[in-house]
């Protein structure tokens, strides 16, 4: 939805940054620097190795700054902090983070953010995603996938009618149990952690939102397939796990890929294989990596937009608000992206009749081609 008006400024005071959104984007490096301790990158001997490699076979490259999305299709048996790494890398990118990890099991969709799109990181995180999955009857996995050893077993299978039969207890909002393989913390550590540390550990029940739960596949191999669209926090193994213990028969996950998250969807998706082969063509002159960029202002599609003047523009850029009045002001409140002559400026409020700014975008250096703005703006 876009909304422009034409507004008037008048003196004001910036309020405080939004936490929240601040938490999420500076928390989103976290992972990436502790995969970089566990790899020795605080080891000074290993710095001193580095640093010799690179003065005698590869000069270290400069980074810049680089602006956009890219939703990698994430092949299987690759983590999430190792995919941020790798397009930072190709990218040569000062900033990066992902928007929500998918399981090195899976394959799909994990939008990474480079640059000032990492302040958009929570609409993303925030949004719906879509999962088609396979589910194993007969084990019950202590990682609730194929990673982990059997803990409980059956002879029984389920039947397509008993299946479908029990999918609406798991739709809508329910109570899930995460599986013990899981981020969630517990006393400061990982759940994860401490399972492979041998502890049974009790995590809470918590609330989770499932639209959509659909069996597509059903055959006489012990598998089904799935297809569900759920909110944020949703464990999907944790499906699989609770169908099986309700059905008597035990199940997990088998194969796992992410299909839609939040905005992006799998027509966004650029496999590993492309990206990297078109960062070569980019380093001999015959394409750029921005052809791989999408906007920013993708991730906020589900808010509206704000055209501002250019007088008003540099206002918000210094942090201070505007006064809106006149019959054109917009008849709304709460946040709005703000634009101007079509560029992105800033996510503000609206509030008491003003526009409050609460993050300022910088793009300057490389963005999305033209061609891929004109698609999604």
């Amino acid at each position: 939805m876009i909304v422009t008006p034409i507004l008037t400024s008048a003196n004001s005071v910036l309020d405080s940054q939004n936490a929240e959104s601040h938490d999420a984007e500076k928390n989103i490096f976290t992972e990436a620097r502790n995969d970089d301790t566990r790899r020795g990158h605080n080891d000074p001997r290993q710095k001193h190795q580095g640093k010799q490699q690179r003065q005698n076979n590869q000069p270290r490259r400069d980074k810049r700054d680089v602006h956009g999305w890219v939703i990698l299709d994430k092949p299987i048996g690759m983590t999430s902090t190792h995919a941020v790494a790798v397009l930072k890398r190709l990218f040569q990118a000062k900033r990066a983070g992902h928007a929500g990890t998918l399981d090195p099991l899976a394959s799909g969709g994990l939008p990474i953010a480079l640059g000032e799109a990492t302040k958009t990181v929570p609409f993303v995180m925030d949004g719906r995603k879509r999962y088609r999955f396979t589910v194993s009857w007969g084990e019950e996995r202590d990682t609730d996938d194929t990673e982990g050893r059997a803990t409980r077993t059956s002879d029984l299978r389920p039947s397509a009618e008993a299946i479908r039969a029990l999918l609406p207890q798991f739709t809508g909002l329910i109570e899930q149990i995460p599986p013990q393989y899981s981020a969630i913390k517990v006393q400061g550590e990982r759940a994860y952690d401490l399972a492979r540390d041998g502890e049974t550990v009790e995590l809470k029940p918590r609330p989770v939102e499932i639209h959509e739960l659909t069996l597509v596949e059903h055959g006489d191999n012990g598998q089904s397939v799935f297809e569900a669209e759920c909110g944020k926090g949703t464990y999907v193994r944790a499906l699989a796990r609770d169908i099986g213990r309700i059905l008597g028969c035990f199940g997990h996950i088998s194969a796992l890929r992410r299909t839609l998250v939040g905005p992006f969807r799998e027509a966004d998706m650029i496999p590993l294989e492309q990206l990297e082969a078109l960062c070569n063509r980019a380093a001999s002159g015959e394409g750029s990596l921005a052809d791989a960029l999408l906007p920013v202002e993708t991730a906020l599609d589900d808010i509206p937009a704000l055209a501002v003047t250019r007088a008003d523009a540099a206002r918000l850029h210094r942090g201070q608000a505007v006064l809106l009045r006149g019959r054109d002001a917009p008849n709304c409140s709460g946040t709005v992206y703000v634009t101007v002559a079509g560029r992105l400026l800033a996510l503000a409020e609206i509030g008491n009749g003003e526009l409050i700014p609460k993050r300022v975008f910088n793009l300057t250096g490389l963005t999305a081609s033209s061609g891929r703005n004109n698609e999604k703006v």
